[in-house]
């Protein structure tokens, strides 16, 4: 039947695959998240959220707005970066919400977005890496770098190491990296190298699964070099959450994922575990963790995510592909 649906052959191991990734997903979406508890006010604070005119950034920006920080919208998109901006500010009545245009796929425009915080701001409390796609085409960006890869892991990775030396003149500061459960299906050391130009030919999810173990790894290695600055890191994965980041997916994979759609989070909610990390007190001795619905959740990682050899690799590489060694 899958067959004949999507047009081509579809061996039955897949469809296995498949459905019984359906079903892990629809049993995670059932339990019930947590919230954020934390009250903690951010008058005075700076917060930069990627990603911030949809879906999981919108609701994380709205709350930092709401905690009267001065919160920095970082979209690619100005029109519906900048309708994003005027509903927050009505929303919360802070007027001190900004918005830059910023696409994390190009490493000019993540340098052209740094240099005008640096020369803007004085000082950077929060950086929330949310931005991220799901399904875009394999194909190279204009740096040569494989698009899902770029704009997962290259541009966010480029865009903190501009930003540390404000984020360490702030400590104690934070930085927040979106990850995603799917980190777990990859267990296969190669596959992070193997893609990073669009070399072979992978599916949407092994793709993205690849970018979300990135961002571990991303994490871990920085917070190791971070020790003695007062700037934390986190990752986490913010629950199985209906938004747009996978408006790019094969309708059929989109047909796939129909049965736990309305079992899904609501954006507001897969925002909660991004906004715990960033702003509850007393989590800095967490500093490195993987967060799921407010919590620690380091046993809920590919074995590779603590690998540490793979780490700095993946380190070394990423410095060496957006031109900072």
């Amino acid at each position: 039947m899958l067959q004949q649906i999507i047009g081509v052959p579809v061996s039955p191991w897949v469809v296995a695959v498949a459905a019984g990734a359906v079903t892990v997903l629809t049993l995670f979406a059932l339990k019930r998240p947590r919230k954020c508890t934390s009250k903690v006010d951010l008058t005075g604070k700076t917060v930069i959220v990627t990603g911030a005119n949809t879906g999981i950034g919108y609701y994380t920006a709205l709350d930092f707005a709401a905690r009267n920080a001065r919160v920095i919208l970082a979209c690619r998109s100005k029109d519906r970066g900048q309708e994003a901006r005027d509903k927050i500010v009505a929303a919360t009545r802070n007027e001190n919400v900004m918005m830059r245009v910023l696409d994390l796929s190009s490493l000019s425009s993540v340098r052209e977005f740094a240099s005008a915080i640096k020369e803007e701001e004085d000082h950077l409390d929060i950086l929330v890496n949310n931005a991220g796609v799901f399904g875009a085409p394999q194909k190279c960006t204009e740096d040569g770098l494989e698009l899902n890869m770029a704009t997962n892991h290259f541009g966010p990775f480029l865009l903190t190491q501009l930003l540390l030396d404000l984020l360490k003149m702030s400590a104690p500061s934070r930085i927040v990296n979106v990850s995603s459960g799917a980190n777990q299906f990859i267990r296969d050391a190669d596959l992070v190298f193997d893609n990073l130009r669009a070399e072979r030919q992978v599916s949407s999810f092994t793709k993205y699964s690849i970018t979300k173990l990135a961002n571990i790894l991303f994490t871990q290695e920085l917070e190791r070099r971070l020790k003695g600055t007062g700037v934390s890191v986190f990752s986490l994965h913010p629950g199985d959450v209906k938004t747009e980041i996978g408006r790019n997916l094969h309708w059929a994979l989109k047909l796939l994922l129909l049965p736990i759609i309305p079992f899904m989070r609501t954006p507001e909610i897969g925002a909660q575990t991004s906004i715990h990390c960033a702003v509850t007190e007393g989590i800095e001795k967490l500093s490195g963790k993987y967060f799921i619905d407010c919590c620690p959740a380091e046993h809920k990682v590919s074995p590779l995510a603590k690998n540490e050899e793979l780490a700095k690799n993946l380190w070394n590489v990423s410095l060496a592909l957006t031109g900072l060694s």
